[in-house]
């Protein structure tokens, strides 16, 4: 009996311990580099001039905004629109327990190829790529289908873009790989080297503008009407339930924090709604990590040092 209370009060001590050292807030960090480093100027800045313990945690998008919900996670650095309309009318809706910074940065998304590819293969729309004779330009393996990247495994917008190539067509001359954005980018590089023709989704603001000619692909405009999108976490059935043969809506990223930050920690919401950086700064980050191969911390950190005087303004709750 003895021994039993004397382990149970060595793991309550263990438990009170833990919850002493315990950050003073955690910044959920994607695995794309723009959000990688924003995440990691976040911590820098508030370790720096506030003086909080800041704990990165890297997870999925899903399982952050569940954390922002439950209190186990203060801040998502890139959220982005419409991917993920359907957490955001979930979770910071007007009652909900998340809240979307006012200020974001705009951008765009579509399917990409290299300049050399269009001028090799014709190919300058997304409905080009219904034509086989077309596609076997991609064709690295025999089997019949080209290849195109469309995405991370774990992004939202790899299933919207399954979706989209179900839409159009070519999910029957494509064969759509899901593979980690260094892969993915990798092949553009290599594709360039080898004058290979590529296609693959893309984003921006981006590196792979800053390193190549890329070309945008035509496709027919937005219409909200057509875009009957179903993610994967809210039906087992998304694919067959879903539609959207048109482009992407405009997009743009945002900052997402639990709304109990207000009261918990008004300085920090405060510093987080004047974060207001631009599409090129998010482009340098992503040269920084992928092309430079430094470390997202270590970039972060270089970066607050370098921009002081503007982070003391997102402190005092002003932007640039």
């Amino acid at each position: 009996m003895f021994g039993r209370l004397t382990a149970l009060m060595v793991l309550a001590s263990f438990g009170q311990a833990g919850a002493a050292f315990a950050a003073d807030l955690v910044v959920a960090m994607p695995n794309w580099p723009s959000g990688q480093v924003t995440a990691n100027i976040i911590k820098s800045a508030l370790q720096k001039d506030l003086s909080l313990d800041v704990e990165v945690r890297e997870m999925g998008t899903m399982t952050a905004f569940a954390g922002l919900a439950s209190g186990q996670v203060d801040i998502h650095p890139e959220v982005w629109l419409p991917n993920l309309n359907s957490l955001v009318d979930k979770y910071a809706g007007k009652d909900g327990p998340v809240q979307l910074a006012d200020t974001g940065v705009s951008a765009w998304q579509g399917i990409c190829a290299t300049q050399q590819t269009v001028d090799k293969t014709g190919i300058r729309a997304v409905a080009d790529l219904l034509d086989p004779k077309k596609t076997a330009a991609f064709d690295t393996d025999g089997d019949g289908q080209g290849e195109m990247w469309i995405g991370a495994e774990t992004w939202s917008s790899t299933a919207i873009e399954r979706i989209r190539a179900n839409s159009y067509g070519y999910a029957k001359t494509m064969r759509l790989l899901e593979m980690p954005e260094e892969m993915g980018m990798a092949a553009v590089d290599a594709a360039e080297a080898t004058d290979k023709p590529i296609i693959f989704a893309c984003y921006s603001p981006h590196v792979v503008f800053k390193l190549h000619n890329i070309v945008k692909l035509d496709e027919p405009a937005y219409d909200a009407s057509k875009w009957h999108v179903v993610l994967p976490a809210d039906d087992p059935m998304w694919l067959s339930k879903s539609s959207a043969p048109v482009a992407w809506d405009r997009a743009h990223f945002h900052i997402a924090y639990a709304k109990t930050l207000a009261t918990r920690k008004p300085e920090v919401t405060k510093f987080l709604e004047s974060i207001d950086f631009t599409p090129d700064e998010i482009t340098e980050m992503s040269y920084a990590v992928e092309v430079e191969r430094r470390s997202p911390a270590d970039y972060a950190a270089s970066w607050v040092e370098k921009n002081s005087d503007r982070v003391g303004k997102w402190l005092k709750g002003r932007g640039q």
